[in-house]
């Protein structure tokens, strides 16, 4: 009777909803309903709780529990976690089932995990042996060692007392932003790896690096190898190969074969042995051993891209640069070159930065060059480009900096001899011209209320003889400032001034002064837009031997006023809008003008009616002069890509004048007469033409006649030039052509013809094959030039460059194509 009581009361402990424990010699029972059937041997659980190992070592808690005392067997089911305190793990599925005989604890579905308080496992149907504390599972499984990496596996097992990993069909995730794609993908066929160390031992390895480590989104930098292994921060692929190329089905444009590569995490160095380079599939180079630094560098010691250039006059050249890292804010690049033909070059560029200034400096030096017009003799050359820039950081103004620039070489034919090894000098440091050398010193103060502009420099012209070559500014200045700003225009007042030293004690000094006043635009009620335009120029100036320039000071004061005023008018139809714009503008100079009769200023459709036209920065236009033009353009409204569009412009002055360059065409009472002409019959077809007719309206005295054609894979621009009468005398025409056969082949043309000595300068035609990882073509070039050293020369040369490997040019000569 009291034993029917004790189960009466269990079976209806839910009504009072308390706690009730249920102790055995195994497990600990703490849930909200419990139930014990089958003489004590079935005990169930209900409505969630909490059971736990008889040491309190692991903690079980699950919404139901079934615990068959006889087999050793407990079933937790629903938002089940389980916990051990002793060896840190904590696993979590909706059906759990432990073996406590062989201590062995099973998932069914969905299982997550968290080991070591660092590892989170995601998989399915876990198995968790508690003896040998080893959870493994034979589905797919992501291990994610936080914050940036995953470990993916077809099946795994991870030692938890070891860290280590063992699996097979693994993929690694490495990098912090997964969601752009740019971390770096391991993939292996099995392998094993420990966690705590990042040491593994793999079979069949491949490794995708991250698709922009060589400044190409395009590219898929890759290495396979047949297996791998790491140690010691050193990564060893064996049997290897890499490529940067774009994934595809198709066979890579080049990649490395390697017997071995190794990967210095500390050196951060990807070293190569016995390694081979192919181009599609063909062997081309072979290397016993080369490294480069892995993509993760961006200033670390070590060789660079070698390159393999050709010249007409040198012959081949060989160039392997090295760059060396002095501290944090200095490093060089030592660029030894060797040409087929014994001589040899080294440059030297080094840079530094500081917090306020910065300097980049190259030298060369080169032995052996022996010059084709002066002697037999063999000479060493050399030359000095440098670059420096100091911030003054003056508080009160806006920009405040000195910067010196320097430019020497020891040969007048130096830059146009050397001109393809000189390529890989910084755009910044190389003259812009290969006939002149320039050096400056600066000083630049920008304030908020004005600019002003100092310094000296030294031009010297390669062209010319020794007396005759260098022109000196000592010193120069200009300063500008915004003098008023008022609600019709602006007054701006501009000086500048130099003493120039050139030839042979030749001496100028000069000090101009400009006010400029400029009206805004202001329009009447008839629709007519007008604006006026004043200029007063005060020019100082004093020679020494000039033939300008008077030896004792002379000053002048002139003016010039502009009003111009144009009637900008519109019509609209429902397929074309027309628009006629009449322009005038009336100059008036009271003053007398310099003598600039003999300078070369070419007048045309887009400058006639501005202020300074001739372009002249010490006098002012002088006379009475009224321009006159009209601008003409019909567009289609459906299609802007179609339009008409016609422009005329004359001048009439009051006299001729003696001091206008006459190349201007303007210096008659009655100017030539210009115009243009563009007609756009598609956005695949466009002719312009620009012109100048004499003022007797008998003879063009300037004529550009083009036309550019773009039909998607074919382009070309074709355009005649003559200058006759007083313009000049040139008569040239030039072709610039190119069609793509498709997005990795294509094909360019250029020429120009002086049809005045009946010569062609050059031909260049170049075939190309270009993708994401490799270049290649062949240039032909053609050219009757002669300077010096440089004579007439025709050329077939065959390029290719490995991205980002190497750089490969040869001039192809007829003895090798005989050979072949």
């Amino acid at each position: 009777m009291k034993n029917n009581l004790i189960i009466i009361f269990i079976l209806f402990i839910n009504f009072f909803h308390f706690i009730d424990s249920y102790a055995e010699d195994d497990f600990n029972f703490d849930v909200t309903e419990i139930q014990v059937t089958q003489n004590g041997n079935l005990i169930k659980g209900f409505k969630r709780g909490v059971v736990k190992t008889n040491t309190n070592q692991t903690i079980i808690t699950a919404d139901t529990f079934e615990y068959n005392k006889s087999t050793n067997i407990l079933n937790a089911k629903g938002n089940v976690i389980v916990n051990d305190l002793v060896k840190n793990y904590l696993i979590e599925s909706d059906d759990i089932t432990y073996f406590k005989d062989q201590d062995n604890i099973f998932s069914k579905g969905k299982t997550t995990g968290l080991i070591n308080s660092r590892y989170k496992i995601l998989s399915n149907d876990v198995k968790l042996n508690r003896k040998m504390n080893i959870i493994s599972s034979d589905n797919k499984t992501i291990i994610i060692d936080e914050p940036s990496t995953e470990y993916h596996a077809s099946k795994f097992q991870y030692l938890i007392n070891q860290k280590v990993l063992k699996g097979k069909n693994i993929e690694i995730r490495t990098g912090l932003d997964k969601s752009k794609n740019e971390n770096e993908i391991y993939f292996f066929n099995d392998g094993i790896f420990n966690l705590n160390n990042e040491e593994f031992l793999a079979s069949d390895t491949k490794i995708f690096i991250k698709k922009n480590s060589f400044d190409n989104s395009d590219n898929d930098p890759r290495i396979y190898g047949i297996s791998s292994s790491k140690k010691n921060d050193k990564t060893i692929l064996n049997k290897a190969t890499f490529t940067s190329c774009k994934k595809d089905d198709d066979c890579p444009p080049w990649h490395i074969d390697a017997k071995k590569i190794t990967h210095d995490t500390i050196k951060k160095k990807i070293i190569y042995d016995n390694a081979i380079l192919k181009v599609y599939d063909v062997p081309v180079l072979y290397f016993p051993k080369f490294f480069h630094p892995d993509p993760s560098v961006n200033r670390q010691s070590g060789f660079l891209q070698p390159q393999l250039n050709s010249s007409n006059i040198l012959g081949t050249s060989f160039m392997l640069p090295y760059y060396h890292v002095i501290s944090d804010n200095k490093d060089l690049t030592i660029k030894p070159i060797k040409f087929d033909s014994n001589i040899n070059m080294i440059q030297n560029e080094y840079r530094q930065k500081n917090k306020f200034s910065s300097f980049i400096g190259d030298f060369g030096l080169t032995k052996g060059y022996q010059s084709l017009t002066t002697d037999n003799k063999k000479k060493d050359l050399a030359h000095f480009f440098g670059k420096y820039d100091l911030d003054l950081n003056l508080d009160d103004f806006n920009n405040s900096s000195l910067n010196l620039s320097l430019q020497k070489t020891t040969n007048d034919t130096y830059l146009k001899v050397f001109d393809t090894n000189l390529q890989n000098v910084d755009e910044l440091l190389l003259p812009k011209q290969q006939s002149q050398l320039f050096s400056e010193l600066k000083l630049n103060l920008d304030h908020k209320d004005y600019n002003s502009l100092t310094g000296i420099r030294m031009y010297e012209n390669l062209d010319k003889k020794d007396s005759d070559r260098y022109q000196y500014n000592l010193p120069y200045y200009r300063f500008s400032k915004n003098i008023l700003k008022l609600d019709i225009g602006n007054l701006n007042f501009i000086s500048s001034g130099d003493n120039v030293y050139k030839n042979t004690n030749n001496i100028r000094s000069s000090m101009i002064n400009d006010f400029n006043f400029s009206s805004l635009n202001f329009l009447t009620k008839n629709g007519l837009k007008n604006k006026f335009e004043l200029n007063l120029k005060n020019t100082n100036f004093i020679g020494k031997n000039d033939p300008d320039y008077k030896s004792s000071p002379s000053n002048e004061l002139v003016s010039l006023f502009n009003f111009k005023s144009s009637l900008p008018m519109i019509k609209k139809s429902k397929k074309f809008k027309n628009t006629i714009e009449p322009k005038i503008s009336f100059r008036i100079n009271p003053t007398n003008m310099k003598n600039s009769s003999d300078q070369s200023k070419l007048i045309n459709i887009n400058n006639i009616f501005s202020m300074n036209r001739l372009g002249l920065n010490n006098t002012l236009e002088e006379g009475k002069s009224i321009t006159m033009g009209l601008n003409h353009k019909k567009e289609n409204i459906e299609n802007i890509n179609k339009y008409f569009q016609f422009n005329l412009a004359t001048i009439f002055r009051d006299k001729n004048s003696l001091n206008i360059p006459k190349s201007s065409g303007i210096s008659d009472k009655q100017s030539n007469l210009f115009g243009s002409v563009v007609y756009g019959l598609s956005d695949k077809l466009v002719f312009d033409y620009d012109f100048s007719l004499d003022n007797d309206y008998k003879k063009f005295e300037y004529n550009s006649i083009g036309s550019t054609i773009n039909l998607g894979n074919f382009n070309s621009r074709i355009n005649f030039l003559e200058k006759s009468g007083k313009i000049g005398g040139t008569n040239s025409i030039e072709n610039f052509s190119s069609y793509n056969f498709n997005d990795d082949n294509s094909i360019k043309f250029n020429t120009r013809r002086n049809r005045k000595i009946g010569l062609t300068e050059y031909y260049d035609l170049v075939y190309e094959y270009k993708n994401d990882c490799l270049t290649a073509g062949f240039k032909y070039r053609k050219s009757f030039y002669q300077d010096r050293d440089l004579k007439p020369s025709e050329d077939l040369v065959f390029t290719i460059s490995i991205i980002p490997l190497t750089q490969y040019e040869q001039k192809i000569d007829e003895t090798m194509l005989r050979n072949n």
